[in-house]
């Protein structure tokens, strides 16, 4: 189950990171709170800053506890930070718990590592 998440978080990863890291309105529900905390936290995380991406995420799961959002982003950020620490590290089982709560809220829940929304 463990590898199979981090396979996934992988395979998810983000791809540009110049591009914008806003999240789609979908994502999150309309709280502003939530929404300014994964967008702070997406930025933190594309610059390597996963102390800060933490925290920002952690806000948003406050904010907003019944999104699959900040549970996914705050188990990928758990997993860089364990990333090339031992294979069964704890850090590392964070990460799988924050996976699962995530896609135990939303099954269909997709990741957006800024996707940039095309102008009408």
């Amino acid at each position: 189950m463990l590898l199979s998440a981090l396979v996934l978080a992988a395979a998810l990863s983000p791809q540009d990171a110049s591009t914008s890291g806003a999240v789609k309105s979908t994502d999150l529900p309309s709280d502003s709170a939530a929404q300014g905390a994964i967008d702070a936290g997406l930025a933190a995380f594309k610059k390597r800053r996963f102390a800060a991406a933490e925290k920002d995420f952690l806000r948003a799961k406050d904010a907003a506890p019944e999104s699959a959002a900040p549970y996914f982003y705050l188990g990928y950020t758990y997993y860089k930070q364990a990333e090339k620490k031992r294979p069964f590290h704890p850090d590392k089982e964070k990460a799988r718990e924050m996976f699962a709560k995530a896609y135990s809220i939303d099954p269909g829940f997709r990741p957006v590592w800024g996707e940039r929304v095309p102008k009408s």
